[in-house]
């Protein structure tokens, strides 16, 4: 793949093309997997979790891993799909004036599928710690990983309202950045392609941490998967060079 039809296609999505074709993670795309984000017809679809729902415990417990991934995961996908035919009926009739509105709601849905369909696979059930060139990187612009990791914390405590705290490479200057979107959405930066994804909405942690963010993404970062995110720059690195 070229870089032309690496922009067309996006990395940001997330998507199969992020993740190398040796990897587990890739072999879960090939089959149907968690990172695979739409059908052969172009329908968007929710891939059953990549572990069992008690997989996370004690940090994230089952019943809010099932309620996290079958109804707020599930519910963005059926949302998308419901704002593509919208969309589609819209243009059909010519009646442009509700295509802003259900493009919004888009914008909206698809981003929580896709950030959802990372975050996933960013997690693991046990310590791990950045290497190889991951850490190189994160060494050069950020000074050391603790200081990543005190940045990326506070980053995501402090979203206002709902959101996420990202980890990205942003290929244009060819750096990792750290960036709070809002929702799903907002206040993201074009180009950059997601790497490691922390869900701060109040679904993700309310039942066992109740209103306690903070408790919440400490315990998270236990569960951070830094070889799933080494796994995506990887690729990435190598799809826009």
């Amino acid at each position: 793949m070229d870089r032309k039809h690496f922009f067309q296609n996006s990395l940001i999505v997330g998507g199969a093309t992020i993740l190398p074709s040796n990897s587990l993670f890739a072999a879960s795309v090939n089959e149907g997997g968690i990172d695979k984000l739409a059908d052969k017809d172009g329908n968007f679809v929710l891939q059953p979790l990549p572990y069992s729902e008690s997989f996370l415990e004690p940090y994230v417990d089952a019943e809010t891993m099932h309620l996290h991934h079958t109804f707020h995961h599930g519910g963005a996908v059926k949302g998308a799909n419901a704002d593509l035919k919208m969309i589609k009926k819209a243009m059909d009739e010519a009646n442009l004036e509700t295509v802003d509105f259900w493009t919004k709601k888009l914008a909206y849905h698809f981003s929580s599928h896709v950030l959802h369909s990372i975050f996933w696979t960013n997690l693991v059930n046990k310590q791990t710690s950045p290497t190889g060139e991951l850490l190189s990187r994160i060494e050069k612009n950020f000074g050391s990983y603790d200081k990543l990791k005190s940045y990326i914390i506070s980053t995501s405590k402090n979203v206002d309202g709902n959101g996420w705290g990202i980890l990205g490479y942003q290929p244009y200057s060819d750096s990792l950045v750290v960036f709070q979107c809002e929702n799903h959405e907002k206040l993201t930066q074009w180009g950059v392609i997601p790497l490691l994804v922390i869900d701060v909405w109040e679904h993700a942690y309310y039942l066992k941490y109740k209103n306690k963010r903070t408790d919440f993404v400490d315990a998270i970062f236990k569960l951070l998967n830094w070889d799933n995110a080494a796994q995506r720059l990887d690729i990435a690195l190598k799809l826009t060079k």
